[in-house]
């Protein structure tokens, strides 16, 4: 990982509560790679952005909205549900873009959002 760029967000953490199957699906839907940190974390690179996942017994609802980039939104939706995500919000535009959100197998929502 580069060096982070002073105020910005260089760094995110989510719950969850199967390891090997979060792994499975942000591999599978997005490419993501992993690096284990003992049984209870597991840190992800996405090219731009790295975080982790902790083990936790319950997801609580999400607060904050974590927004991942799709040049091809019907593909990326498409892949979500092919990898066992649920699709929360459909396909929808709003002024600048369109996006989607949908959640991971721990629960945690995120979206994905793309060009008009």
């Amino acid at each position: 990982m580069s060096k982070p760029i002073n105020n910005s967000i260089f760094y995110v953490e989510f719950p969850a509560t199967d390891l090997a199957a979060t792994k499975q699906f942000y591999a599978q839907v997005f490419g993501w790679t992993f690096e284990d940190y003992g049984p209870d974390y597991v840190a992800f690179e996405d090219g731009q952005l790295a975080g982790g996942f902790y083990r936790a017994d319950s997801v609580p609802p999400s607060s904050p909205l974590v927004v991942l980039w799709g040049d091809t939104l019907e593909e990326s939706q498409a892949a979500v549900e092919a990898a066992g995500g649920t699709i929360s919000k459909p396909i929808f535009a709003y002024p600048g873009g369109r996006r989607f959100h949908f959640t991971d197998p721990n629960g945690n929502e995120l979206s994905v959002c793309g060009e008009a």
